[in-house]
């Protein structure tokens, strides 16, 4: 793995560190390209059952590295080259990557969140952030729109004016506010430890439910009545035909047997 961003597992948690301290974790191009490969390979991971997104250092990332990513004129069209419109590009896939995992994936925020730094959050499906942190919409202050895929997120958190609002003015918000605005999705002393008990409350569950409950509301959470309805009877069949439900309910009769993978 790239020095970029290091792994480490436990407890079939991934524990993803942002690993450039010394630049504030900002995006370069080898960032870029460490964190898609990484996402690679804890989707073929069938062992993994939540994802921890953190940044090394004081911060967990300033956004992007203007001056290394601008050094070559190439790195523009490599970041933003797609084969069709509607697939993602390797600027975005850094965000959408953890939201296309069918694990769930918990950011836990220090320090400056800001830029391209808060579009890879937004593709966390929980954001826990230190009660000093900040956070910035910023690419409009460089003549950029955030098109790093964060705009699915927050269709999905936000009113359509706020978000236009903090895009517009690139303004620098507290956690506070970003916690009112629902940017995130609580304050915590210690992000890490919260991240961590909620991965463990999360994983104490049937890893076929947690899948389901992932796609069926990122797939239908802004979508007709009907398609919603059709869906959860859908997945509910899968589960209850699956080979997990039934020690779900045997481990709440208090039998010590373990979900299969």
């Amino acid at each position: 793995m790239s020095s970029r961003v290091k792994l480490s597992i436990n407890n079939k948690i991934a524990w993803v560190g942002l690993n450039r301290a010394d630049k504030h974790n900002a995006l370069d191009m080898a960032m870029f390209k460490a964190i898609r490969k990484l996402q690679k390979q804890i989707a073929k991971d069938k062992s993994l059952r939540a994802v921890i997104l953190y940044g090394e250092g004081e911060d967990f990332c300033s956004g992007l590295d203007i001056k290394s990513v601008m050094q070559s004129k190439f790195n523009a069209f490599k970041l933003l080259w797609k084969w069709l419109p509607g697939n993602a590009n390797l600027a975005q896939s850094v965000s959408i990557g953890w939201r296309k995992l069918k694990i769930p994936v918990i950011a836990a925020i220090h320090g400056r969140c800001w830029g391209g730094g808060l579009q890879i959050a937004l593709g966390a499906d929980f954001r826990i952030a230190s009660k000093d942190s900040s956070f910035s919409i910023m690419e409009a202050k460089w003549g950029l729109i955030p098109d790093m895929s964060g705009t699915l997120a927050l269709r999905d958190c936000m009113s359509k004016d706020q978000a236009m609002k903090l895009s517009m003015t690139a303004k620098e918000i507290t956690a506070k506010e970003a916690l009112a605005f629902n940017l995130i999705t609580q304050i915590d002393e210690l992000p890490l430890n919260s991240a961590e008990e909620i991965a463990e409350q999360i994983i104490d569950n049937s890893p076929d439910v947690i899948k389901a409950i992932k796609k069926l509301y990122h797939k239908r959470w802004q979508d007709f009545d009907r398609y919603i309805l059709s869906s959860e009877t859908v997945a509910q069949w899968k589960i209850a035909l699956g080979k997990n439900q039934a020690i779900a309910v045997k481990r709440q009769m208090g039998k010590d047997i373990q979900y299969k993978d």
